[in-house]
């Protein structure tokens, strides 16, 4: 929204229509629509179901989860990572906005640890079986929402705790003189 807000300032631009409240709200609605129906598809075509691996490790029998159909598992995935791209983009668009706007320097840094942290998790989660992949999908969960909160709201405690000379609304609107 700050992305379109910034470029529709200018004199005769195209972006002046998109500029409404209604447009953040239409976006999450036809996104998260989209993710549903790309869900809803791949439940209904080819469920997950409980599978015995009996070959990886000879003597043991592992329980573990078969996606179904893996068109539609790494379709419902990459739609993901396609969003977590798209974020990541328009984040580092609008990272050099006044200082008031200066939040989507955080947000690029945390989306860029996101899209990291997923992008090295493929080799992992593709080369183990049985109960380390859990451990590495609870990891990535973890490393990555963990770098999202570290990214986003640690520089903001920081400067409530540590800095509270600068919490003030001088310096939120960038009128501060030094």
């Amino acid at each position: 929204m700050v992305c379109v807000a910034f470029k529709s300032t200018k004199p005769g631009s195209p972006w002046r229509k998109w500029l409404s409240v209604k447009l953040p709200y239409t976006i999450v609605s036809l996104c998260s629509s989209f993710q549903a129906l790309i869900c809803i598809i791949w439940l209904s075509i080819s469920p997950p179901f409980q599978d015995l691996d009996t070959d990886s490790y000879p003597g043991k029998i592992i329980i573990q989860c078969n996606e179904g159909s893996d068109i539609w598992f790494y379709s419902m995935l990459g739609y993901l990572g396609l969003l977590a791209a798209v974020s990541l983009v328009l984040a580092f668009m609008v990272r050099t906005l006044p200082d008031s706007f200066n939040e989507a320097k955080y947000i690029t840094f945390s989306m860029l640890v996101f899209c990291s942290v997923w992008i090295s998790m493929i080799p992992a989660y593709l080369s183990t079986r049985g109960k380390t992949m859990v451990a590495v999908e609870i990891f990535a969960v973890m490393a990555s929402s963990a770098g999202l909160l570290g990214c986003v709201f640690f520089p903001k405690c920081f400067i409530i705790l540590f800095k509270s000379e600068m919490n003030i609304k001088a310096d939120l609107l960038g009128k501060r003189k030094n």
